[in-house]
């Protein structure tokens, strides 16, 4: 990497900034991902290597899919009623798609983001309310 003056991006998880107690392990594993983003970036500054992290929100993908596939009967609804709903209780208009998180990775290993170095970034549709 060093020789490549490349770009590292790690992925964590909103959790990381609004842990709640029944996924307390994810949380602090998604913290520990932006924490060690945050230390390989210092490092990074001396070596060339640009580090930063993303923490995508509710991106509609097939793991997401087979999440609400499994969920939705136990909860007593259809899959379809539970993708309509969950948007509307999280405060956002939509699902992310993979193809705008894949757009962001791209821009921030682009020459354009170069001096973008050991930031966190989160790409939710505005789920995370905190500052």
């Amino acid at each position: 990497m060093k020789a490549a003056k490349g770009s590292v991006v790690l992925l964590s998880g909103l959790a990381a900034y609004d842990p709640k107690p029944g996924f307390a392990a994810v949380a602090a594993t998604n913290a520990a991902i932006i924490a060690l983003a945050k230390a390989f970036a210092e490092q990074g500054i001396k070596d060339g290597v640009q580090v930063n992290s993303v923490s995508p929100g509710a991106v509609m993908t097939g793991r997401r899919q087979s999440f609400f596939q499994k969920w939705a009967p136990a909860h007593h609804m259809s899959v379809e009623e539970a993708i309509k709903k969950y948007p509307e209780e999280s405060g956002i208009a939509r699902f992310g798609q993979p193809e705008e998180i894949a757009d962001l990775l791209a821009f921030l290993v682009s020459a354009q983001a170069k001096w973008l170095t050991g930031a966190s970034l989160r790409m939710d549709g505005g789920e995370f309310k905190g500052i």
